[in-house]
């Protein structure tokens, strides 16, 4: 099969747009609980009408500001309630919003205020505002602040502001009008703005809402974010919980609150990238080896995948029944606990999760729906369901989507969730976008006999040999990465005789690796050349190198002594390596490697 189309679930809108989702809500159920506000330790209610009723006054206050129908306004901020509300307020006024990521430097976000032509930004805290202040262009005329309660600020400003102007905006904005503008953060280049309408969200919304019903439409459902809202995934699954009702809350901080988070509102599935859930997996197996139960955790884990495994073959062996349910108390039960106790399914997507850590899941009781899209497809392209699962893939296109495959083996992407184009850049849109308007992804993918779609690389990621041996450097990548201790990897070889890899290790897992083999002290800087650390690592290469032939195998790799990270611009918001920007920076170490 190289093309499936599936008709869609809900039909494309004529009319209305973001907005009515919001004030219809309010208007037939105005006292469901569809949103919390983090309060002390626990968490606020909030009812559909209280929701409507503060996006209201805050639009009030964008228009008493002057921001006219069609203008850009930007926010810079972590993943929070607030957000959410300035979000939809900036589309009860008319305008377009424009989210910047806050780990943007100083040169990023010029570029975004000034290709946006922005009147107005929101920043999260003053260290921001002071950041932006540094690069801050005259149509730009006001900067708000969200600690300094940035809401009640702009609420009281449109007290003055009537109810007729805003219903008179509302109906201006059509479902064509530009909900977004979306800076790729890209791993190239200066970042394009993807130009996304109120009916591509309703679109993708609307079908992957009705598409995963059980997850979005559960009664008692809810969701915990804390993936980037200014990530298209993220601002989905944000417009996807207002379009279904589902009880949504935020989690602004989720390297020091997550758990705790998690523990206090008990959300029914979670959304994160794969990274996420590999630092989850390798967080609980260093845990087990400090305890002295690591052999337990080991076996629980080869169950876990052996239950999934048999669930897609539908023979279960009793003995294998009994062995899962001794496990699910001692392990799995402990795991889905540290989640908050009542997720039963997440998705997951911005990269490859890998065959082996969704069967783990899975078979430990949270069922990982794997998905893919782009920025430019309004996230989620395809999807895997409760219902249509096939672990290893990224599930079948959303409906009201079609897919193709190149006949290099390019996925091609058509449907109502395909981008408006880039703002302003008509050069770029030539190169997306073929004769019958099927938009080139750029990755490498495909479909097996159901329609269950594959992502096998990035088109202009493939390293080819000095050999001529065209080599996908996912593949490996996403298998050394499932090493407790690896954190982070980037393959080399592009004309080079042979495959090699910079490695970083995980600062967390090394704590524990350093105790646990008697090297007390010793920091990473210490441990590059150390015989047992480079052992383990070859462990972990050897593993990738069972995914493909000879030829593409890791033959040499080195340790670095830093890991990569956003705040060092070697990686994108999405956890996804920059590989110019490393290639750069550890341009040595890669000579090193085939020099040696």
């Amino acid at each position: 099969m190289n093309q499936i189309s599936i008709p869609p679930l809900v039909p494309a809108a004529t009319a209305g747009n973001l907005t009515n989702l919001i004030a219809e809500r309010a208007w037939f159920e105005p006292e469901r609980i569809t949103m919390s506000r983090p309060l002390g330790e626990g968490w606020q209610p909030v009812t559909a009408r209280e929701v409507d009723q503060e996006v209201r006054a805050t639009a009030k206050g964008l228009i008493a500001a002057g921001v006219q129908i069609g203008d850009r306004v930007a926010i810079m901020a972590r993943t929070r309630y607030e957000w959410t509300i300035l979000d939809f307020a900036t589309w009860y006024a008319g305008a377009v919003v424009v989210p910047i990521y806050d780990t943007s430097s100083a040169e990023q976000i010029d570029w975004i205020l000034n290709d946006s032509h922005s009147v107005g930004i929101i920043v999260e805290t003053p260290a921001l505002r002071d950041l932006v202040q540094t690069v801050l262009p005259s149509h730009t005329r006001h900067v708000w602040t969200m600690t300094d309660d940035v809401l009640a600020i702009l609420r009281e400003a449109g007290k003055h502001i009537g109810d007729d102007e805003i219903e008179r905006r509302r109906n201006a904005v059509t479902p064509s009008s530009l909900a977004t503008l979306i800076y790729t953060s890209g791993t190239t280049g200066k970042p394009k703005g993807v130009q996304l309408t109120h009916s591509n969200f309703l679109a993708e919304c609307g079908n992957v809402v009705q598409g995963a019903s059980e997850l979005f439409l559960k009664p008692g459902g809810s969701t915990l974010l804390f993936l980037p809202v200014a990530h298209v995934f993220g601002r989905m699954v944000q417009i996807g919980a207002i379009t279904s009702g589902l009880h949504l809350a935020h989690c602004s901080d989720p390297v020091n609150r997550l758990p705790m988070d998690l523990a206090s509102f008990k959300p029914t599935f979670v959304l994160a990238v794969p990274r996420i859930f590999e630092k989850i997996y390798n967080g609980a197996e260093a845990r087990a080896e400090a305890a002295g139960k690591g052999k337990i955790f080991k076996k629980a884990a080869d169950v876990a995948i052996a239950y999934s495994e048999a669930l897609d073959k539908m023979s279960m062996s009793p003995v294998l029944k009994l062995k899962h349910t001794i496990f699910d108390k001692l392990v799995y039960s402990k795991l889905r606990a540290g989640m908050g106790g009542n997720v039963e399914a997440a998705i997951s997507g911005g990269a490859p999760l890998g065959v082996r850590l969704g069967h783990f899941y899975r078979g430990a009781g949270v069922t990982v729906l794997e998905g893919y899209g782009l920025t430019e497809t309004t996230a989620g392209a395809t999807l895997n369901l409760m219902g249509a699962h096939r672990v290893g893939s990224v599930g079948k296109p959303i409906p009201g989507t079609s897919v193709k495959i190149a006949d290099d083996g390019e996925v091609l992407i058509r449907g109502p969730i395909v981008m408006q184009g880039y703002w302003q850049n008509n050069a770029a849109n030539a190169e997306v976008f073929d004769e019958e308007r099927w938009f080139k992804s750029g990755d490498l993918g495909k479909l097996d006999d159901d329609g269950f779609l594959y992502i096998v690389g990035r088109k202009k990621e493939i390293i080819v040999t000095a050999g001529g041996k065209n080599v996908a450097p996912a593949v490996l990548e996403d298998r050394l990465r499932s090493h407790p201790l690896v954190s982070q990897c980037m393959v080399v070889g592009d004309n080079q005789p042979f495959i090699a890899a910079l490695v970083t290790i995980d600062p967390d897992a090394l704590k524990a690796w350093v105790t646990n083999n008697k090297k007390d002290g010793a920091s990473i800087n210490d441990l590059i050349n150390d015989p047992d650390l480079i052992a383990v690592v070859q462990t972990a290469v050897d593993e990738a190198n069972k995914a493909v032939s000879k030829a593409e195998s890791i033959r040499k790799f080195t340790i670095l002594p830093v890991d990569f990270t956003i705040a060092g611009g070697h990686l994108t918001a999405k956890l996804s390596v920059k590989r110019h920007v490393v290639a750069k920076e550890f341009a040595q170490e890669i000579d090193a490697l085939f020099s040696k």
